[in-house]
């Protein structure tokens, strides 16, 4: 069986006047919620083998607090831009392109994490298919598994086993 973790980056400040979207910061809540929703990994057991983040400051940003929770070095996150601005078929190349990897985490951004995530909750856990439904909040945590390698993963053979926010981690 293969896992993979959707997480959207934590609440992010407005960009500066002139200051471009991609480069801003976590605000003070957004550090709170990367290292709570980073122990709520710890606790459920949803520790990543392999993670590919968005290069986007407030992605790294939530990298940072949740690697500091699950006792990760922040430079093991594998850099990938094109998770930003992208669309989810971009998530899916990532997501195929990792799929050795027993569990995979994704940090990337909205609407892209959402809509493939959207995508892959037909199945599972019905409390966290409701929860999922009604939006994908800052610092949200998608937890889907697969009976096929993530190399060979669709929408198909997924189940939504978790949905975890930093306000019910």
């Amino acid at each position: 069986m293969s896992r993979l973790f959707l997480l959207r980056h934590a609440k992010a400040a407005w960009a500066e006047p002139g200051g471009r979207d991609y480069d801003r910061a976590l605000t003070e809540d957004g550090r709170d919620q990367a290292v709570a929703i980073g122990a709520a990994m710890r606790a459920g057991g949803h520790v990543p083998s392999v993670v590919v983040c968005s290069p986007a400051r407030r992605a790294l940003e939530t990298w940072q607090g949740v690697a500091t929770a699950l006792g990760y070095k922040p430079g093991q996150a594998l850099m990938s831009g094109s998770l930003y601005g992208s669309d989810p078929g971009a998530y899916l190349t990532i997501m195929r392109n990792n799929g050795d990897a027993d569990a995979l985490l994704i940090i990337g951004h909205n609407p892209m994490i959402e809509e493939l995530a959207f995508a892959f909750a037909r199945h599972g856990d019905e409390e966290a298919r409701q929860r999922l439904a009604r939006g994908f909040p800052t610092a949200g945590l998608a937890v889907f598994s697969f009976a096929k390698p993530l190399f060979e993963a669709s929408a198909a053979d997924a189940r939504l086993d978790a949905f975890l926010t930093p306000e019910r981690a």
